[in-house]
């Protein structure tokens, strides 16, 4: 007989990845897909990540780390804080691990009980309710507001927070929006005397405004961080959690038992990153930029409606209910007849059922032949 952990019965997929194994199994078949599902930087890591990644084998820095990571990358973190945000955070409040879900898991095991509730928005990423699940604690979607841009509201989450609230999850860039949260609201949020989880994992990847961190704000907020997004290091698993001191010596426990330490080699090229790697960001970001305003404008031109153009990060989330009420049947119908995959807008929440979140992580070339082929399946008769 099967016993399960309820809290898992609850979980669902990652429809996104349900999405690109199906058009997986469909290139194995001989048919060419284009991907716009996947958030997934397209171009190879810079070169002096790579070469600080074969330094290290040939050092033989292959071997455990300090449980919190190398001191060099916490030490180099810190730098990167400060002349990013003005921001001083000491290295002993750095946990590096093997790439920003730990470190979710980490924050939330750290401050959940079977009591506790976690504020969440609502379309947010995918993973955070499940992550919340995980940790034995109850999600509180919180609906973001159409009227203001698909933005957190204040006064809904205050409205949210009581005894059993245990923090408040935010993501600037969002995901799946490509928003960042505007100032004003994070001095709010900072002030609510809830502890912040802030996912800052697309800064970098900013085109319009500027991503402010949490702590510019408050230092008692937990910052998670690292390498997948900005410096296209997606499969090198390098990330790391900011914590207030208090709860360091917890987080270290936590570390040790579940995950021991992360890659030495990755941290060595994560070292690199963050020393050499500012241009090769830039030029990154540059040719994002490219694409995200080819894409906005060539969704619009086939039928799709863009409240509020993104900022950051390398989506955009369109709103389809001229096409559909049901985006999960019409991302497959789009995989399986216009070849192209796209991320169903419930996949982020009920309150992205209606959209569709397109990534621009992929080739102006190939970005162009897969809307061409949305557009031609969107002008078939009967549709």
């Amino acid at each position: 007989m099967k016993h399960t952990n309820p809290q898992v019965e609850q979980m669902t997929s990652f429809i996104v990845m349900d999405v690109l194994e199906r058009a997986n199994e469909l290139q194995k078949q001989g048919i060419d897909i284009i991907h716009l599902e996947v958030g997934e930087p397209d171009f190879d890591v810079p070169s002096c990540v790579a070469e600080a990644a074969k330094a290290a084998y040939d050092r033989h820095l292959t071997h455990y780390t300090h449980s919190l990571g190398d001191p060099e990358l916490r030490r180099e973190i810190t730098a990167f804080y400060q002349r990013e945000y003005g921001v001083a955070v000491d290295p002993d409040c750095i946990i590096v691990t093997s790439g920003s879900s730990p470190s979710i898991l980490l924050a939330l095991m750290l401050l959940c009980n079977s009591e506790s509730e976690v504020v969440l928005s609502n379309p947010g990423y995918a993973c955070y309710r499940n992550f919340v699940l995980a940790a034995q604690a109850k999600p509180v979607l919180v609906p973001l507001s159409e009227e203001k841009g698909l933005q957190y509201d204040i006064e809904a989450i205050r409205k949210c927070v009581n005894q059993h609230t245990a923090a408040i999850f935010i993501n600037s860039p969002m995901n799946p929006t490509g928003m960042l949260l505007e100032e004003s609201f994070l001095k709010e949020v900072a002030a609510l005397g809830v502890p912040v989880i802030s996912d800052e994992i697309y800064h970098g990847l900013v085109y319009e405004g500027r991503a402010h961190s949490i702590l510019e704000y408050t230092d008692q907020a937990f910052v998670l961080n690292g390498f997948s997004k900005r410096f296209a290091m997606t499969g090198l698993r390098l990330g790391y959690l900011i914590a207030p001191k208090s709860y360091m010596r917890s987080l270290q426990k936590l570390q040790q038992n579940l995950f021991i330490c992360a890659s030495s080699v990755a941290q060595q090229a994560g070292i690199a990153a963050l020393r050499q790697a500012d241009s090769d960001v830039e030029r990154m970001r540059q040719v994002y930029d490219e694409r995200r305003k080819y894409m906005i404008a060539r969704l619009r031109e086939i039928g799709f409606e863009i409240k509020v153009e993104p900022q950051g990060a390398f989506y955009i989330f369109a709103d389809a209910r001229k096409f559909t009420a049901d985006s999960y049947r019409f991302a497959f119908d789009v995989l399986e007849h216009a070849h192209v995959g796209i991320t169903p807008g419930v996949d982020f929440g009920t309150g992205g059922e209606g959209y569709v979140r397109f990534s621009y992580a992929n080739s102006l070339e190939n970005i162009k032949e897969g809307l061409d082929r949305i557009s031609r399946y969107l002008s078939r008769p009967g549709l």
